[in-house]
């Protein structure tokens, strides 16, 4: 088995979800409407997106669809995101603890890969959606550059500029300075307004 086979992306993934439920822990009632980066989606349904994803992790590792699963969850209460995203979290983690899940396929909506790669797809996600976040509601001084680092890079691989379409999920590449921090290359990079 190969050293790039054989890593486990679980303790990088811990890393995305970590500085991500900060983000949701930190957003108040009042920060649900704002806008964010992503053109369908105010913080509100922001979050439902972010939940929803930890619920579709959850169900491809037990070999469920993740296309049942609904792309944004709706019903949480203004003060109930830091919970629903707590308690999501954990099933991801108690379905994703036996190591074995990391090298069966999964069938995601948009690929069928290994484990530990949807991990690290969703990891570089969840990098992405704490900018979202952070942005919207003005905290972007909290996010870790190394994940925004590695996120840039792996998005660099699997979303080339030149195979986006108008119907895809990031627009075209933003110019911005070359001494923009990480997370600002990286929101341009998917074609954020940064």
């Amino acid at each position: 088995m190969t050293a790039e086979l054989a890593r486990d992306p679980r303790p990088i993934f811990a890393q995305a979800l970590d500085q991500a439920g900060k983000q949701v822990a930190a957003v108040s009632p009042d920060e649900l409407s704002n806008r964010t980066p992503c053109a369908d989606y105010d913080v509100r349904a922001l979050l439902g997106h972010v939940v929803s994803v930890l619920h579709k992790l959850a169900r491809v590792g037990t070999g469920g669809d993740a296309r049942d699963v609904p792309d944004v969850i709706d019903g949480i209460a203004d003060d109930g995101w830091a919970s629903a995203f707590t308690r999501a979290r954990s099933e991801v983690e108690r379905v994703w603890a036996d190591d074995e899940r990391l090298d069966r396929m999964v069938e995601l909506p948009w690929a069928t890969l290994p484990g530990r790669h949807a991990l690290e797809a969703y990891t570089h996600e969840f990098t992405a959606h704490s900018w979202d976040l952070a942005h919207a509601t003005r905290r972007l001084a909290e996010l870790d550059p190394d994940l925004a680092a590695q996120a840039l890079e792996a998005f660099s691989t699997f979303a080339p500029p030149e195979e986006r379409s108008e119907q895809g999920p990031f627009s075209p590449v933003v110019p911005v300075p070359d001494d923009a921090d990480m997370y600002t290359r990286l929101a341009a990079y998917l074609g954020r307004q940064p």
